[in-house]
């Protein structure tokens, strides 16, 4: 089934117009080549060859530069819009060069992702519409999704969003994939994805997946984004992050370790950060590693905090790290125990399981999940068990230390990263 890419390259450029003001900002080049180019040769690595850029502003130099396509292996049309019409607004009038399944790009984006993995994901799901959602360092200013258990989108936080307690670290990425029914809830005229077709699409009762990863995806919209990605494609950093590729991680004990040990912790006020532990979660981030909470959580089996309830804890836990600048690309745990004969259990959750530490289930889901380089990962908790939980999984070191130490989980960081 032919899958075309949509490239929206309509925009003028204002907040960069000091880097180039003369060319569309699509074609701004990043390290001698147009932004928009690496985005034609990825969607060709990949076998999408049917490409539709939506042009606007001096898009007469898209099309002079790139052509018919033939010079990529790829088969270019052109859309021109003789009015702006938003990042949503022009596809019900080019509704009938669509397929069925399409991909939308914005053509200020420096991305390397796995096309195939996102595209699998989207039916896998039997979604409407795909969103590829990442966390990042500066939640607090950005607009924020939220998906359930079952990585559909379940609701929108657009910013100002000082008066929210907790979020999960979540930023819609400006990378979908659609089926072609979601072009006919666009309204005539000028619309936006994100605040015009989104809600539209979530109000009506469609469903949205949410496709996180960590892979690389980044505007570069301003001067010192382009400068920033102008270096990640020189050092290669924006090819490595690719899924396809291994990354180590640093998988973390949650309790005792990031946040303080409170006694069967089950409301989300009661968590508080470990002073040092976000600074070593932002070390973690920067230096490549994948950061990932693996917890033992038998409050669920204990009846103790419900699965929202934990949700709720997970988000804050996000919320007070994002305000200092650092963020989990995961957070796996296990809701049961073994033990049998407390008046209030939930009985389901009172199984010998896979995933309990010092059993290594959740690591290797996680590596399933994030395609992780094992045998270069740490595991960092503050039991034995969960240093055989990572001898179990068999990463490069599994490390103790003192629960609830200042700057402990600081002081190893630096000391292994």
């Amino acid at each position: 089934m032919s899958i075309k890419v949509v490239i929206i390259a309509g925009g003028k450029g204002t907040r960069i117009a000091s880097v180039a003001s003369d060319i569309p900002k699509s074609m701004i080049p990043i390290a001698g080549k147009p932004v928009v180019e690496y985005q034609i040769e990825l969607a060709k690595r990949y076998g999408f060859t049917d490409i539709l850029f939506l042009i606007g502003h001096l898009g007469e130099q898209i099309q002079e530069y790139f052509g018919d396509g033939s010079k990529w292996g790829v088969n270019i049309d052109y859309y021109r819009e003789t009015e702006p019409l938003g990042t949503a607004g022009a596809l019900p009038i080019v509704k009938d060069r669509l397929t069925d399944t399409f991909f939308v790009f914005y053509g200020d984006t420096i991305m390397d992702f796995d096309m195939q993995a996102m595209l699998d994901y989207h039916k896998s799901h039997n979604a409407k519409a795909t969103l590829f959602l990442h966390p990042n360092d500066h939640p607090y200013d950005s607009d924020l999704i939220s998906v359930d258990g079952n990585g559909m989108v379940d609701g929108f936080m657009f910013k100002p969003h000082d008066e929210l307690k907790e979020y999960q670290n979540l930023v819609n990425a400006a990378l979908y994939v659609f089926d072609k029914e979601c072009v006919y809830y666009i309204p005539q005229g000028k619309c936006a994805m994100e605040k015009g077709l989104f809600p539209i699409l979530f109000n009506k009762g469609l469903k949205m997946a949410g496709y996180v990863s960590s892979e690389y995806i980044k505007d570069m919209g301003t001067p010192d984004r382009w400068e920033s990605v102008t270096a990640d494609v020189k050092s290669g950093k924006v090819a490595k992050l690719n899924r396809i590729n291994k990354r180590p991680a640093v998988f973390l004990d949650r309790d005792g370790v990031v946040n303080e040990e409170v006694d069967l912790l089950h409301k989300a006020e009661q968590m508080k950060l470990i002073e040092g532990a976000a600074e070593a979660i932002k070390k973690i981030n920067k230096s490549g590693y994948l950061a990932i909470i693996v917890t033992n959580q038998p409050v669920i089996a204990r009846n103790l905090c419900t699965f929202a309830e934990l949700s709720r804890i997970h988000n804050r836990l996000e919320t007070l790290l994002g305000e200092q600048g650092a963020y989990l690309d995961g957070i796996y745990f296990c809701p049961h125990h073994p033990d049998k004969g407390y008046p209030e259990e939930r009985v389901e959750y009172k199984i010998v399981c896979d995933c309990r530490k010092p059993k290594p289930g959740m690591l290797i889901r996680a590596t399933e999940e994030h395609n992780i380089d094992l045998a270069n990962s740490f595991m960092i908790g503050d039991s034995d068990r969960d240093v055989q939980a990572g001898e179990n999984a068999k990463v490069k070191c599994s490390y103790k230390i003192e629960t609830n130490k200042s700057n402990a989980l600081l002081d190893l960081v630096n000391k292994i990263l």
